[in-house]
This record gives C-alpha cells, sequence and structure tokens, in this order.
C-alpha cells in the first residue's frame, strides 16, 4: 500500500488476554504471557510496515482493583519481560519509553523500567510507548499541574506539550481488541481526532493479518480534522496536529 496509507503512530489496547486463558482452562497470568508473545510480534509486524510509533496499553491505573495474585502476576510478568526482552529490543533498533505514574510501583520494577529505557535511549526505529499504571485523566491532571506550577497560561498547546506523550505526535489509529468497543480512560487528550478500529480477537490472537486489516480500514477513511467531506487528506499522518 502506498506509504500516506500508512499510520506514522498506532495505538493498542491490548484486551482479551484473561478470556483467552479462561477459554482454554488456563489461570490468567497464562493469557498475559500469551500477550507477551503477540506485543512482540505486533511491534516486529508495526516496524515492518513502516510505522515509526507504537503505545500499548499495559497496565491501567484501575488495574490495581483486579484480585491481588493476578496484580502480583502481572509485576512479576512485567519485570521478567523486561529483562529477558530488552536486550532484543535494543539490537532491534527499539526504543522503550515507559508512560504512566510511577509512584507506587516496586523498587525492582522501577529498576527493570529506568534500566530499559537507559539502555535503548538511542534507537530510533521504532518507539514502543508502554503504558503501565496510565490513565488518561490522570495523564490529564498531571499535564495540568505542570503548567501550573511553570507558571504558564493554561492553553491547549501548553497542556499538549506537558502531556506524558509529548515526545511523539498523536495516534493515527487507535486499536482496540478483546471485541469490547470503549477506550478505557486510554489516550483521552491524545486520541481526539484518531481513527478507531475494534477487533473481536483477543489479544494473544491479534497476528500480522489482524493488524492489516485495521491499517486497511484506516487506509480507506478521510482524516479531516474539523473541515468538511474533501478537504482533508486520507490518511494523512497529523504530525504536529493537536
Amino acid at each position: 500500500m502506498p506509504p500516506s496509507s500508512t499510520p506514522y503512530h498506532v495505538a493498542i489496547v491490548m484486551d482479551g488476554n484473561g478470556r483467552w486463558a479462561s477459554k482454554r482452562f488456563l489461570p490468567r497470568i497464562a493469557g498475559h504471557k500469551q500477550g507477551v508473545d503477540s506485543l512482540k510480534r505486533c511491534a516486529c509486524a508495526c516496524d515492518a510496515r513502516g510505522i515509526k510509533v507504537l503505545t500499548v496499553f499495559a497496565f491501567s491505573s484501575e488495574n490495581w482493583q483486579r484480585p491481588q495474585e493476578e496484580v502480583s502476576g502481572l509485576m512479576d510478568l512485567f519485570a521478567l519481560a523486561l529483562g529477558r526482552e530488552v536486550p532484543q529490543l535494543k539490537l532491534d533498533g527499539v526504543q522503550l519509553r515507559f508512560i504512566g505514574e510511577r509512584q507506587g510501583l516496586s523498587n525492582r520494577v522501577l529498576k527493570g523500567i529506568e534500566q530499559a529505557e537507559a539502555a535503548t535511549a538511542a534507537n530510533h526505529k521504532l518507539v514502543l510507548n508502554v503504558c503501565f499504571n496510565y490513565g488518561g485523566r490522570w495523564d490529564i491532571v498531571q499535564a495540568a499541574a505542570r503548567v501550573a506550577a511553570q507558571g504558564l497560561e493554561m492553553t491547549e498547546q501548553n497542556l499538549s506539550q506537558a502531556m506524558a506523550l509529548a515526545h511523539v505526535p498523536d495516534p493515527d489509529l487507535v486499536i482496540r481488541t478483546g471485541g469490547e468497543q470503549r477506550i478505557s480512560n486510554f489516550l483521552l487528550w491524545q486520541s481526539a481526532y484518531s481513527e478507531f478500529f475494534f477487533s473481536d480477537k483477543l489479544w494473544p490472537d491479534f497476528d500480522e493479518a489482524a493488524l492489516d486489516q485495521a491499517i486497511e480500514s484506516y487506509a480507506l477513511r478521510e482524516r479531516r480534522f474539523g473541515k468538511v467531506p474533501g478537504q482533508g487528506d486520507a490518511a494523512a499522518s497529523p504530525v504536529g496536529v493537536h
């Protein structure tokens, strides 16, 4: 497909790990382990298709309300995945960024995050933003607090520059897997003009073909950013547009 039909920034709500495991009579953590493999596969597929930024919703600020056993398992899995996957991501040119509230995370998780970001900071082939202990409302509140602390006027531009994803353009395409059709407090500010694609596939089953289906749907849309039909560019990447 022509370059103009490829989104620059794709964001994904990776939903369905627990249901994937339950369907196989496995513990929920088994689904989360499969979800890590699916993320690796998706990152490679995005890179191969010329997508430059991938942002994923790994753990929301609301997920702390899940059973303690599952939360503890997720934290262990996250720390183990960082130690296992970061060396290869570094070789593959992937820059890891972790987006979310870090206060309250364990020292083990914090150390893993800091080491992963430092190890991949010079990479620019693909930016992989992992939203961990993240919520869209938290993001807006922390941005407003930063603007106020700097004594700046509370403008849209100043807020955008204070958001947790200010280092990348807003997402062109937001995908949610698992059959649900809501955004669940994900990138509330940044997705104002994003295109949305909802997939029935559970996240561990989301493969290259499913990603291509989402990209093909995106390529057929005209992104107008408030203009009338015919004025917008079909699937143009809104770099710098907020």
